[in-house]
C-alpha cells in the first residue's frame, strides 16, 4: 500500500507512515482454501468418529457370531473351550494304528499309503533288529511278501555271519561288548515316487543313516552315511508289502563343522533319544 490511500496516514515521518498507523484498523481477512471451488473443510467432530468405530466393531462381532453358527442354528462349543477338531488335525492320510513285528501295518492304499510304507520299511530293515536271527525273520515276514521272504531268509543268515557280526564287534547273536553300544539308526530324509499303481508302486527313500559301535575300546567308530533304498511295493492282503529293493549310495551334503561327540556322549545320545516308530 502506498501512505496515501487512508489507512496509513499521509507522512513518512512520526513513525505513522506505515500500515497499521495510530487510530486505525486492520481487517485480516480468512485465507483461501487450496481449492477455490471446494468446500471448506471442517475439524471432524471426535465423539462422530467414536460411534462410527464402535459401530464397524459391533457389526464384526455379530458376523463373526454368525459364521460360526451350526447349521441348526445352535452354537458349536466344544468342552472347555478346546479348538475344533478340524482347526488342529493333520493334513493326508492317517497314521496306521496296527504293527507287526514292531513296525506299523496297515498303510493307506493309495500313493501316500505306498510311501509311508517304503519310508517305515526303511527304518524297521535299518534297525538293529536285523543283526539278530529272531528278529530279523520276524521283519522280513511282516516286510516282504511271502514267497519273497521264504527266499530272502537262508542268504540273510548266511550273509549276517558270525565272522560278519566280529567285524562290527558284535558277538555270534548279535550282542555288544559289555559297556559298549552298537548303533544303527535309519532316518528317511525324504520319499520319491517312481511310479504307481492300485496294484503296485515303486518308491525310493533317501535317508541319511548311523553305524558302528561306541564304546571306549571300539575299533569302528559310529558314522554317518547317505544313501538310497529304493523298494517295489504290491499291494497284498490289505497292505504294501515289499517284492524287492535295492541301494545305491547318495545323494550326500556337504560335511558340516560340527565337533565329534565323544563315545560316552554317542552312548548317552542313543539311549536318551528314541527312534521314530511312524516315518511319514
Amino acid at each position: 500500500m502506498s501512505n496515501d490511500d487512508h489507512y496509513g496516514g499521509g507522512s513518512s515521518g512520526g513513525g505513522y507512515g506505515e500500515v497499521g498507523g495510530t487510530g486505525q484498523t486492520r481487517t485480516r481477512l480468512p485465507d483461501a482454501p487450496a481449492d477455490p471451488y471446494g468446500p471448506t473443510r471442517r475439524a471432524p467432530r471426535a465423539s462422530r468418529s467414536l460411534i462410527t468405530v464402535v459401530g464397524v466393531v459391533v457389526l464384526l462381532i455379530a458376523a463373526i457370531a454368525f459364521a460360526n453358527q451350526a447349521p441348526d442354528g445352535t452354537e458349536d462349543k466344544p468342552a472347555d473351550n478346546a479348538p475344533a477338531t478340524s482347526s488342529t488335525a493333520a493334513t493326508g492320510a492317517n497314521p496306521v494304528t496296527g504293527k507287526t513285528a514292531g513296525i506299523p501295518r496297515g498303510f493307506a492304499h493309495d500313493e501316500q499309503g505306498a510311501q509311508s510304507a517304503a519310508a517305515n520299511y526303511a527304518v524297521a530293515l535299518g534297525s538293529d533288529g536285523m543283526f539278530k536271527k529272531n528278529t530279523r525273520h520276524a521283519l522280513v515276514d511282516g516286510i516282504y511278501a511271502p514267497e519273497t521272504a521264504a527266499r530272502l531268509k537262508a542268504p540273510q543268515d548266511e550273509a549276517y555271519s558270525t565272522e560278519f557280526l566280529a567285524k562290527l564287534g558284535l558277538d555270534a547273536n548279535g550282542n555288544p561288548p559289555q559297556g559298549s553300544t552298537f548303533v544303527t539308526r535309519t532316518v528317511p530324509i525324504g520319499t520319491r515316487v517312481e511310479s504307481y499303481t492300485p496294484t503296485g508302486a515303486k518308491i525310493a527313500v533317501w535317508y541319511t543313516g548311523l553305524i558302528g559301535m561306541s564304546g571306549t575300546k571300539s575299533t569302528d567308530p559310529v558314522r554317518t552315511l547317505w544313501k538310497t533304498w529304493t523298494f517295489e511295493l504290491s499291494w497284498i492282503g490289505e497292505d504294501w508289502k515289499v517284492v524287492d529293493d535295492t541301494q545305491q549310495d547318495g545323494p550326500a551334503p556337504v560335511p558340516g563343522d560340527v565337533p565329534v561327540s565323544t563315545s560316552d556322549d554317542m552312548s548317552k545320545a542313543i539311549k536318551e533319544f528314541g527312534g521314530f516308530t511312524y516315518a511319514r
